[in-house]
């Protein structure tokens, strides 16, 4: 065979009882089909399986009794009994979930009169297992980081040979297991039967689409079927009724028309669209709409418009400690993630996962004083960078730290450390194709608020962030990017400089190859820049958190400003003042087709206990307050959606307790 890696395999039942002579292993084999021998025959229906078009390709959905998707081993191996020395498993499947601690059978073979199990290939939710009985027991090789619950077609080829194995999936890079472990390279399979889907047992019993499922003995398949023009659906032997719309027969309710092939029923949670999606329907009962897959979204063909009708109290959050900022942010086929920036080091800052409808505590991190998270990713991986304000212990540089996460370990690990000066603010962004990261330096020391903020450069070489460019900041706290039309900007909100807060923060535009002034904005101690688009109108709102002069009084009562670009000036021009209370946040979100801001207002000289603000837009009036919402030291807001519904939550500065209230529509 060629290059296959991997464990040492094969079975054994060993040699049966009363047997003379040695064994020969078959060589005469032809490719087997498992499931051409499970579809009905002859206008019969065959109990527990139905024919579903699903993802641009038909499979099978198996819904039991196990038992009666049995094969006796003597239909297949009918000139010799003793299974293969070598051979190759192919399979094309689709799952959309597995349990967490649950196993699924894509086939068993398994011993009549003993129940007793002789090979079987199974996956959970990481992980591939290809089982088998030694000499001492069940032997049990076993792929790592293989996820296949996630919705998609998959083919998996597995090619045994002696003392190796070899996972192929989707025609991508093999997966090599090797074993130094002696086992016997064949075995009796008489007395046994395969079963399709399970072993036997309704424990275990394979929940999504099975397309193809054959044995081919001798060789390995993978060279037989890869390349491919489309790898996730490769084939080697598909049942020709797969192949064609199925045509409902007189009696055989198993190819009944899948009229799910045309139609998705979802409760929020949009399916995949893709070219081999094109022209399927997405009926979405939460929102009440009907979608059409153009290939590459799903485009709204009749859908009721959500309107805000009032905001209720969802869940309380009991966060480590006081939060000075919250990153909401999806990991593909893994979960929605909300990340919280805690002032205490001790446990640190937590990662929440949204579970059933409410957020539960997934990861703590150890951070210092944490002000800030950034969720991005780079190409296929993805990371989480924090901005530290301390150091480890007093006197010691702060320093800022990218996690990355691990598949395999499902949480987030250290990958890179950043010396920054007490961090305020995170930013990614990718130009022409290249990723950044800036970090707003608030100040060095405990006066020096004038230095260097720094923009990173991802080097692909070095598979590490680099310093790219320094931009002289004044307290900086925030920075926000955002493109018009073909051109890339980068403003930061300038805080103090030593003096005063009534200082400019700049606006910086791409050219050459590097961030250079566009135009300056006077503000006042600013901690936020807010960019949003209302049509092709495009808007940047910042959150001025105090007026202070020297050592006269602060002010906490202002103006926060929200400026428009203006295409005849090529500026922002002064669109709307809002009055604000030392705001230090402001976000922006859209239902249906009505636009909102809302503002964390933190304090009013005498008070954390204030109310923020819900705005909506109302075209030439601006935005108008609708709903106003108390708060405690509110520090931020965030926007997000589940398949349960829309969301705001906000983090509170001077509590240990972060609330989610639950955007109620009609």
């Amino acid at each position: 065979m060629s290059t296959l890696l991997l464990v040492g395999l094969l079975l054994a039942s060993w040699i049966s009882e009363g047997l003379a002579g040695p064994w020969k292993p078959c060589t005469d084999l032809l490719p087997l089909d498992f499931l051409s021998r499970v579809l009905p025959k002859g206008g019969e229906a065959l109990m527990g399986v139905r024919m579903v078009q699903d993802g641009g390709a038909r499979g099978l959905h198996l819904t039991g009794p196990p038992w009666a998707l049995g094969i006796p081993a003597s239909q297949l191996f009918i000139n010799c009994e003793f299974f293969p020395e070598e051979f190759s498993i192919v399979v094309t499947l689709k799952v959309s979930r597995v349990a967490p601690k649950k196993n699924e059978y894509v086939f068993a073979l398994v011993e009549e009169d003993s129940d007793r199990l002789l090979m079987g290939l199974r996956f959970s939710q990481e992980r591939v297992h290809f089982l088998f009985l030694g000499p001492g027991g069940r032997e049990r090789l076993t792929f790592h980081s293989v996820q296949l619950a996630d919705n998609r077609w998959h083919t998996l080829v597995l090619a045994m040979t002696g003392q190796y194995a070899t996972l192929t999936i989707d025609c991508g890079l093999p997966l090599d297991l090797v074993n130094g472990k002696s086992f016997p390279t064949t075995f009796s399979t008489k007395g046994s039967r395969f079963y399709v889907g399970s072993r036997r047992r309704w424990k275990g019993l394979f929940s999504g689409l099975m397309r193809q499922l054959v044995l081919l003995p001798g060789s390995d398949a993978t060279s037989r079927i890869c390349p491919s023009s489309n790898p996730s659906l490769a084939v080697l032997s598909v049942p020709q009724a797969l192949l064609q719309l199925p045509i409902k027969a007189s009696g055989n309710e198993a190819l009944i028309h899948p009229y799910e092939a045309d139609l998705r029923v979802t409760l929020g949670t949009p399916p995949i669209c893709r070219k081999t999606e094109l022209g399927q329907l997405w009926l979405d009962t939460l929102k009440r709409g009907l979608f059409l897959c153009d290939g590459g979204a799903w485009v709204p063909m009749l859908q009721e418009k959500e309107r805000l009708d009032y905001v209720e109290d969802y869940q309380d959050l009991y966060t480590n400690s006081e939060t000075f900022d919250i990153e909401v942010f999806r990991i593909p086929s893994v979960g929605l993630f909300v990340a919280m920036a805690n002032r205490e080091s001790k446990p640190g800052s937590g990662i929440y996962k949204w579970i059933d409808g409410k957020l539960e505590l997934y990861q703590n991190i150890s951070t210092y004083e944490a002000m800030a998270w950034k969720y991005f990713t780079v190409g296929n991986k993805m990371f989480l960078v924090v901005a530290n304000s301390r150091g480890k212990r007093e006197g010691d540089q702060e320093l800022s730290v990218i996690y990355k996460w691990s598949p395999r370990k499902l949480k987030f690990l250290h990958y890179q450390t950043l010396e920054t000066h007490s961090a305020r603010d995170w930013e990614a962004f990718n130009i022409q194709g290249e990723d950044f990261l800036a970090v707003a330096n608030h100040r060095q020391g405990d006066n020096n608020h004038n230095i260097n903020s720094v923009i990173y450069k991802w080097n692909p070489g070095t598979k590490a962030f680099e310093v790219n460019q320094t931009i002289q900041t004044s307290g900086a706290y925030d920075w926000e990017f955002f493109t018009a039309g073909s051109y890339y900007f980068l403003v930061v909100a300038n805080t103090f400089d030593g003096v005063s807060t009534q200082i400019e923060s700049t606006i910086y535009i791409w050219l050459g190859g590097m961030f250079q002034p566009f135009q300056a904005i006077v503000t006042f101690g600013a901690t936020d820049w807010e960019m949003f688009q209302v049509g092709n109108r495009i808007f940047l709102a910042v959150a001025n958190g105090q007026k202070l002069y020297r050592k006269g009084p602060s002010i906490y009562t202002l103006n926060s400003t929200i400026y428009e670009l203006n295409m005849t000036t090529k500026t922002f021009l002064m669109f709307q003042d809002i009055v604000t209370y030392s705001a230090v946040d402001w976000e922006f979100f859209t239902l249906g087709d009505e636009k909102f801001l809302v503002v964390a207002n933190s304090y009013d000289g005498a008070s954390y206990s204030l109310n923020s603000v819900i705005y909506r837009w109302q075209g030439y009036e601006g935005f108008v307050p609708i709903h106003r919402l108390p708060t405690i030291g509110c520090k931020d807001w965030e926007f997000f959606s589940s398949a349960e519904g829309s969301y705001l939550i906000y983090s509170s500065a001077t509590e240990p307790l972060s609330k989610v209230f639950r955007l109620k529509t009609y």
